[in-house]
């Protein structure tokens, strides 16, 4: 591999791709495939098939240093098109140089929750909100990684809708 990552250097929070909304802290949704469990007379035991292109429910958590203005807006009970800019570190193995890519990612979301944390001397407030995420891609220099769209039937995952032949069944 030519490329080796090593760290995020910094990142950046914006709404709908243009309001910067701060310094925060982001732990970003896990992609979680629904799954059946299958057992009965011709299985001998249990398997739990995994459901093509179908994932679970998924979260974002930001968190803020206080409750600024940034915060506040997002928690407003109304879709939020997020847009975490991120400029990543690699080390260049043939070239034996550092480079640095850009990684984004962009979910539409909705608040589920805002804490505005605590109140302590020489202290952050450790605000925080968790958000129910509808769209999510990722994208690392420009090139998309996946894209998680559950109300489009939507599963591309490198490149390949396994969603697909899902909607072509359903007539989609």
């Amino acid at each position: 591999m030519a490329k080796q990552p090593e760290a995020y250097i910094d990142f950046e929070v914006y709404e709908g791709k243009t309001n910067y909304m701060g310094i925060a802290r982001a732990t970003l949704p896990n992609i979680n495939y629904l799954t059946q469990q299958i057992t009965g007379a011709g299985i001998a035991g249990n398997v739990e098939a995994v459901l093509t292109g179908m994932v679970d429910a998924m979260s974002l958590t930001l968190e803020f240093r206080s409750a600024t203005d940034a915060a506040v807006t997002l928690m407003k009970p109304v879709k939020h098109e997020i847009d975490l800019r991120v400029a990543e570190q690699y080390w260049d193995t043939v070239k034996q140089a550092k480079q640095i890519l850009a990684d984004k990612y962009v979910m539409t979301v909705v608040p589920k929750n805002f804490s505005p944390g605590s109140i302590a001397p020489a202290s952050a407030a450790d605000t925080s909100s968790e958000y129910s995420v509808y769209y999510y891609a990722g994208f690392k220099n420009n090139k998309k990684l996946w894209e998680i769209d559950p109300f489009n039937y939507i599963c591309n995952v490198g490149g390949k809708d396994y969603m697909a032949d899902v909607r072509k069944a359903l007539g989609k």
